[in-house]
C-alpha cells in the first residue's frame, strides 16, 4: 500500500469518502513524516501543528457526518511564508524585516483555508525572493531531499523541497521570474505559474503569480480550482471564469508545437538538459504534434536590462531600511541591491521599456505555435551553499532566461519533471501556452505526465 505521507490529495480524498483514512491519522503520518525529514531539510517556517491537529479532528467530525466543508476538506498543505495566513509574521526571508502577525490571510490562504485544507506550516525563502536558493538571512539553509549537498532552488525553495520529501500533497509558491518553476524543476514535481491575475495576489505587483506546487497534475488541478476564486484585494485579477480544471489530458495530435532549445542568452543550455527536452519533445511528436525550434528571443540586453529594473526597486526597499536592518540582509543581496543605487531616472525608463519588449518578444516569438517546450534551467541543480547557479552577484539572472519572459508577458507555464541526470538530478520540462489558456498547459501537462517514463522513487530520510 502507498503510504500517507505519499498519497496524491486525490487518493486521500477517496480515502476520506470510503473512511478507509481519516484525517487525523493523515495529519499525524504527515507531521511523523515531517519530522524524519526537517531536521536535515530546514523546508519550514512557523510550523503549527498542534492546530493542525485540531482541525484534523474537526475535519474528522464532519467527514463522519458525510458534510465535508470544501472540496480540500482535511487536506494538509504548506504555504509559502511570503503568502500572508492571519496572525503569524511574514519575514519574506530577511532578518531584517520586523516580526509583526499579519492582519489577515492572503487571498490564496483564505481560499484554501475556506475550502477545509489544513495548514501544517509556512515554508521557507531567500532574502525578499529574490535568489532560486535556498540561502536565506532568516531561515536555516533549506536543502534538496534528493541529496542534501544541492540547491532545492528558489525562491519557493522550502515549498519544493517540502513536496519532493512528502510533507503533505499540497503546497503553494509564488513566482516573479521562475521561483516555483525552478524549485518545480530541481526537486523532481510540477508546478504551474498561471497567467497574470488568474490567482488573485495581494500585493499584486507586474509579473507575480501565485502557483500550485504538488507532485501530480492533478493535485495542482485540485488547487487551481480553489486559487482562481475571485478576490477584490487584487485590482489586477482577471474576471471569474468557469474552467473545469479537472478536465482530462489533452491529445498532442495536430497541435503545432515550439521547441525552445537556446534562450537566446543566460548560461548555455546544459548537454543532459538538452537530451532531456529533446526526449520530451519525441513523445509528442511521435504522438502526433508538429514540433519545430523556435529560436532565442530573449538578448543578453534584454537580460541585463531586467537585472537592473529589479536591482532599482529592490534598492528603494533596501536604502529605506536602517543602516543596522541592512546589515542582517544577506550579503549577496545587499550587495545586489547596491546595484541598483544611483540610476538615472532615464536609465530607469529604458529598464520599464525593457520590461515591455520583453512581453512584447514573448509574445510574438509562440503566437505560431500552441504551445511551446523548453528547458525550466539551462542547468541542473547546483550546490546549496550557492546564492545562484553562477554563484556571482553581476550575473545573478543567467539561469532565468527561460522562465522570466513569461512573467513579463503574463502567459501560463508549468514545469514537470522529464528525467534526471547521470548524478540523479531532476530536469524540468516547462510548457508554456497563450495567455490565459492555463486549462491548456494543464491538461497538456497531464497528457505528458502519463506519456513519460516512469519516474524515480521519492528521496527518504537518511
Amino acid at each position: 500500500m502507498t503510504a500517507i505521507h505519499d498519497m496524491s490529495a486525490a487518493e486521500i480524498l477517496a480515502a476520506y469518502k470510503s473512511k478507509k483514512r481519516s484525517p487525523v491519522e493523515v495529519v499525524d503520518a504527515v507531521i511523523h513524516r515531517i519530522e524524519a525529514w526537517e531536521p536535515k531539510l530546514k523546508a519550514l517556517y512557523a510550523p503549527d501543528f498542534d492546530g493542525a491537529r485540531k482541525a484534523a479532528r474537526e475535519s474528522e467530525k464532519r467527514w463522519q457526518a458525510g458534510r465535508p466543508q470544501g472540496a480540500l476538506d482535511g487536506l494538509p498543505i504548506t504555504i509559502k511564508e511570503n503568502i500572508a495566513t492571519k496572525g503569524v509574521p511574514v519575514p519574506l526571508g530577511t532578518a531584517a524585516t520586523e516580526l509583526i502577525p499579519a492582519a489577515a490571510d492572503a487571498p490564496a490562504s483564505a481560499r484554501v483555508r475556506e475550502a477545509g485544507a489544513i495548514i501544517l506550516a509556512k515554508t521557507t525563502m531567500p532574502d525578499y525572493g529574490m535568489l532560486s536558493s535556498g540561502r536565506s538571512s532568516f531561515h536555516p539553509l533549506t536543502r534538496n531531499p534528493w541529496n542534501l549537498a544541492w540547491n532545492p532552488g528558489g525562491s519557493s525553495a522550502g515549498a519544493g523541497a517540502a513536496a519532493a520529501a512528502g510533507y503533505g500533497p499540497l503546497h503553494l509558491g509564488t513566482d516573479i521570474g521562475g521561483s516555483v518553476r525552478l524549485p518545480a524543476c530541481w526537486n523532481g514535481i510540477f508546478t504551474l505559474k498561471p497567467s497574470l491575475g488568474r490567482v488573485p495576489v495581494d500585493p499584486p505587483f507586474l509579473g507575480r503569480a501565485v502557483g500550485p506546487m504538488t507532485r501530480t497534475v492533478g493535485d495542482s488541478a485540485l488547487l487551481m480550482a480553489e486559487l482562481s476564486k475571485p478576490d477584490a484585494r487584487d485590482h489586477m485579477s482577471l474576471p471569474p471564469t468557469a474552467i473545469d480544471w479537472n478536465a482530462g489530458p489533452l491529445d498532442p495530435k495536430g497541435l503545432r508545437i515550439g521547441l525552445h532549445l537556446d534562450a537566446g542568452s543566460g548560461l548555455p543550455t546544459d548537454p543532459e538538459v538538452k537530451a532531456a527536452i529533446e526526449g520530451a519533445a519525441k513523445l509528442f511528436a511521435a504522438s502526433g504534434a508538429k514540433v519545430e525550434l523556435l529560436e532565442g528571443f530573449l538578448s543578453p540586453d534584454m537580460l541585463h536590462m531586467q537585472d537592473l529594473f529589479w536591482r532599482v526597486r529592490s534598492w528603494v526597499d533596501f536604502s529605506a531600511l536602517s543602516h543596522a536592518r541592512q546589515a542582517s540582509v544577506l550579503p549577496f543581496i545587499a550587495d545586489w541591491c547596491r546595484g541598483g543605487a544611483d540610476v538615472s531616472g532615464t536609465t530607469v525608463i529604458k529598464a520599464v521599456n525593457n520590461y515591455m519588449a520583453i512581453r512584447a518578444a514573448a509574445v510574438k516569438a509562440t503566437q505560431p505555435f500552441d504551445y511551446v517546450l523548453s528547458p525550466v534551467s539551462p542547468v541542473p541543480t547546483y550546490p546549496a551553499e550557492w546564492e545562484t547557479p553562477t554563484n556571482d552577484v553581476k550575473r545573478p539572472l543567467e539561469h532565468i532566461s527561460f522562465t522570466m519572459p513569461y512573467n513579463m508577458s503574463e502567459q501560463p507555464a508549468a514545469s514537470i519533471n522529464c528525467g534526471y541526470t547521470k548524478e540523479g538530478k531532476p530536469i524540468g520540462l516547462q510548457i508554456a501556452g497563450h495567455r490565459f489558456d492555463d486549462l491548456g498547459v494543464m491538461r497538456l501537462s497531464k497528457w505528458y505526465e502519463q506519456a513519460r517514463a516512469p519516474q524515480k522513487k521519492w528521496p527518504e530520510p537518511s
